[in-house]
C-alpha cells in the first residue's frame, strides 16, 4: 500500500501501489475466468477464489455497512439450511452440501467487499473474465456436440446434450445466460469494432445455450435479454442511441432466428429441439410431475417449518424440485425459505430503481461500468 504525506506524518492511503492494483485486478478476471471449469473437485473456481481472498484480505478490504442486509440473509439462508440438516448430518453428501452453501455465502461476500473499490476497472476485469471463461466453456461443449474433438462427445455431452466443462447441461444453460447479455449489450451499444467482435462471441454463446437444451436458460435468456435491451432504452442519453439499441436489437433477433432455423435443419439438432421445448414429457405430467411436484412440495412447506434437509426432496418424490424457492423451503424449512427470495428483492430493487431514475441519473451512468464508479455504490443502495 502507498503511503501519503500530511501535516502530522503519514497515513495509509487507499490507492494500492500501481503493481498490487494491477495483480488485484487480474485475480478478479482469473476467479471470473475459472468459474467455468467445474469438471474437476475441487474445482479451479474454488482454488482461485481461496488464492483470491487471502491476497485481497492481506492488501486490505473493507466490509461497508451497506453490505449488513446481504450479510444477514445470506446467513438467515443458511443458518436455515443447517438447523434442517441436524437430524441427517451423518450422511456425508449433506455435510458436503451444506460446507458448500457457507463457502458460496462468503465469496458473495468477498465479491461485494472486492467489487466496491477501484469499482470501474474491477468490474470491467469480471465482465472481461466472465466472458474468457463462458466462451471456453460454450466452446468445448459445441466442439462435444459435433464430435470436433477425439473423444470429446463422451466427456463434453451427456443424454446428447452439449455440457462443456460443467457436469450438468442445464448448469451450462444457466451460467451462459449473463455473459451472453454482456456481449449481447456490447453488440447493441458499442462501437463497430467492438460491436463486431461481441457478435461473434454472442453467436458461441447461443449457440452452446440452444445445444443445452436447456428450457430454463432457454426463457431465462430471452426474458433477461428483454428486460435488459428496455432498460437500455429507457436509461439512453439521447434519442440516437435509443434508435441504435431499438435497430440493433431488431437485427440480432432476425439472425438469431435464421441461425436456429438453419440449426434445426440437421435431424438430430430438430428432434433434440421438439423434445426438449414440448411439455408433454413424462416427468412433467401427472400429479408427481415437475408441476404437480411444485404444487404438493410448496402444500408440505407450509407444515413443515423446518423443512426436511438438503438433498432429501428425492425421498417423497420421483425427482428433485427443480425450482429454487421451493428447494428454499424444502431444505432450509422458513427461515431460508423466507430469506431467499428477500435476498433477490432487498438487492434487486435498488439496482432497477436506480435504473429508472430521472434523466439526470440516467446521464451520469452512461451505460457501461464506468457511469457506476462515478456516482458510487453507496447511492445507488439510497
Amino acid at each position: 500500500m502507498a503511503y501519503a504525506a500530511t501535516a502530522d506524518g503519514f497515513r495509509l492511503s487507499v490507492t494500492p501501489a500501481p503493481r498490487m492494483q494491477a495483480l488485484q485486478r487480474a485475480l478478479v478476471w482469473l476467479v471470473a475466468a475459472s468459474s467455468a471449469i467445474v469438471l474437476i473437485e475441487p474445482s479451479p473456481y474454488e482454488l482461485m477464489t481461496l488464492t483470491a481472498a487471502v491476497i485481497f484480505f492481506a492488501t486490505g478490504l473493507r466490509l461497508r455497512l451497506v453490505f449488513m442486509p446481504l450479510l444477514l440473509l445470506l446467513f438467515l439462508i443458511n443458518i436455515g439450511y443447517s438447523i434442517s440438516a441436524v437430524p441427517i448430518m451423518d450422511k456425508p453428501e449433506v455435510v458436503n452440501w451444506i460446507a458448500t452453501s457457507w463457502y458460496m455465502a462468503a465469496t458473495v461476500i468477498l465479491f461485494a467487499m472486492v467489487i466496491s473499490e477501484d469499482t470501474a476497472a474491477r468490474l470491467d476485469m469480471l465482465r472481461r473474465g466472465l466472458i474468457a471463461g463462458a466462451l471456453i466453456a460454450a466452446t468445448s461443449a459445441i466442439a462435444g456436440y459435433f464430435n470436433l474433438v477425439p473423444g470429446g462427445h463422451d466427456l463434453l455431452t451427456l443424454y446428447e446434450r452439449g455440457r462443456g466443462t460443467f457436469k450438468d447441461p442445464n448448469v451450462l444453460g444457466a451460467f451462459l445466460i449473463l455473459p451472453t447479455l454482456l456481449v449481447l449489450q456490447s453488440v447493441v451499444s458499442d462501437n463497430f469494432r467492438k460491436s463486431f467482435r461481441s457478435a461473434i462471441a454472442l453467436g458461441i454463446l447461443a449457440l452452446a445455450i440452444l445445444l443445452a437444451f436447456s428450457r430454463a436458460a432457454w426463457g431465462g435468456l430471452a426474458i433477461t435479454s428483454a428486460f435488459m435491451l428496455a432498460l437500455m432504452i429507457l436509461t439512453s442519453r439521447t434519442p440516437t442511441q435509443r434508435s441504435r439499441i431499438v435497430v440493433m436489437s431488431v437485427v440480432a433477433v432476425i439472425i438469431a432466428a435464421i441461425l436456429v432455423a438453419v440449426l434445426l435443419s440437421f435431424d438430430q439438432i430438430n428432434e433434440m429441439f421438439k423434445q426438449r421445448a414440448s411439455f408433454d414429457q413424462s416427468y412433467d405430467e401427472g400429479r408427481f410431475g415437475r408441476f404437480g411436484r411444485h404444487i404438493l412440495g410448496a402444500d408440505m412447506a407450509l407444515d413443515l417449518p423446518f423443512g426436511i434437509g438438503p438433498l432429501q426432496f428425492h425421498n417423497f418424490f420421483p425427482e428433485d424440485t427443480h425450482n429454487s424457492y421451493l428447494n428454499a423451503f424444502m431444505s432450509g424449512g422458513w427461515i431460508a425459505g423466507v430469506a431467499y427470495p428477500a435476498l433477490g428483492v432487498c438487492h434487486g430493487h435498488p439496482g432497477i430503481s436506480a435504473c429508472l431514475r430521472r434523466r439526470a441519473l440516467a446521464t451520469r451512468l452512461s451505460g457501461d461500468f464506468r457511469g457506476i464508479s462515478r456516482y458510487g455504490w453507496r447511492e445507488l443502495y439510497h
